[in-house]
């Protein structure tokens, strides 16, 4: 049985994945803070997470937190006093790493967040573990992540804490599952909800495959409550990337989906640009929308004819299809996205009344 709660107005526990960002903006720059968290929020990012690395960045923590409408977490290293002050600032959930924190430290965090009703993640990574573990390991391994978990989870156990969040993140991915899956196995018998990503996954490209396999491969095991995609990039791509991760797994109907062909020697209009431009501009948009941009006249329709609508084409003229039938023809390159445009608000349109 999986423990259930709350982080602010989101449930977790329940049997959904939710997704996270992270800011990274400092709060000494507290407008354009503001304004990305605020990105964020618009995006669908449904956890937003801060650093909170000086005393003036937890001052600030609540400024922030009125400016948004999803829950707000605070990230803390090495001064749990910072915890302990973001906690007083109404964050609604803390993240500590116990091997840069202490034991010592981590109770008196524990009854503050007790006291504030308020979640705490055990945030365990590879590249921070405690010195005995690795002096028994002789390097980072997933036994080494588990058993960090699983003894500063204990930590909290003891002072009677139990609204806990457990990650193990590495950026070595089969690490990385090995330790989550390890966790389940061994050392979760109460049902503690996993908050699931992959650490330093690197840049858009690189990081959006290591987090696809990591991530994917755990929710396929049933494993994890929350995500994060971390990459070395605007932290709306991550929200961007998380959701295309849920709907291709299927645990996830809202939002636009480009089902759009590789493109070959037939293609004879620039349907990369015009698939590129849809995911972009219409990113923020949470009706469940499946959208078909083909290439080939010859096999465009009959490939496509899951999607809600499309567009195939050919010699710079598309024709719009629905329900494998041609509703309209000769559209032009200029004329193809504003066509798209009014499908997409028509379906919105109809799915509100």
């Amino acid at each position: 049985m999986k423990k259930k709660f709350y982080i602010g107005n989101v449930p977790i526990g329940d049997g959904s994945v939710s997704i996270q960002s992270m800011t990274n903006i400092p709060f000494t720059r507290f407008d354009e803070l503001k304004a990305q968290a605020l990105a964020l929020e618009k995006e669908g990012c449904q956890i937003i997470r801060a650093s909170v690395p000086d005393r003036l960045s937890a001052e600030r923590f609540s400024d922030l937190k009125k400016a948004l409408s999803v829950p707000l977490v605070a990230d803390i290293h090495f001064d749990h006093r910072l915890a302990l002050a973001s906690i007083e600032a109404g964050a609604d959930k803390i993240r500590i790493n116990p091997g840069n924190i202490g034991a010592e430290h981590i109770k008196e965090v524990a009854r503050a967040a007790y006291g504030k009703n308020i979640p705490i993640r055990v945030g365990v990574n590879a590249g921070s573990l405690e010195k005995d573990l690795l002096a028994k390991f002789g390097h980072p391994c997933a036994e080494a992540l588990a058993l960090s978990a699983h003894n500063n989870v204990r930590i909290l156990e003891d002072c009677g804490f139990e609204n806990i969040v457990v990650s193990m993140k590495a950026s070595d991915v089969r690490m990385m599952i090995a330790a989550y899956r390890l966790f389940c196995e061994k050392y979760n018998g109460r049902g503690y909800p996993l908050h699931v990503g992959v650490t330093e996954a690197g840049t858009l490209r690189t990081g959006t495959v290591k987090s696809a396999i990591g991530i994917g491969t755990l929710l396929l095991d049933g494993i994890g409550d929350t995500i994060r995609v971390s990459l070395t990039a605007d932290p709306v791509e991550e929200v961007r990337t998380a959701k295309t991760l849920l709907r291709s797994l299927g645990l996830r109907k809202s939002g636009i989906e480009v089902v759009s062909c590789p493109t070959c020697g037939r293609t004879t209009v620039d349907s990369v640009s015009l698939a590129t431009r849809i995911e972009d501009e219409f990113s923020e948009i949470g009706t469940p929308i499946k959208i078909a941009v083909m290439g080939c006249v010859v096999n465009g329709i009959g490939e496509a004819g899951e999607a809600d609508f499309g567009v195939t084409g050919a010699n710079g003229k598309y024709v719009l299809f629905r329900d494998g039938k041609i509703v309209k023809k000769d559209i032009t390159e200029d004329e193809v996205f504003g066509v798209i445009k009014e499908q997409i608000e028509k379906i919105v349109k109809e799915e509100k009344k």
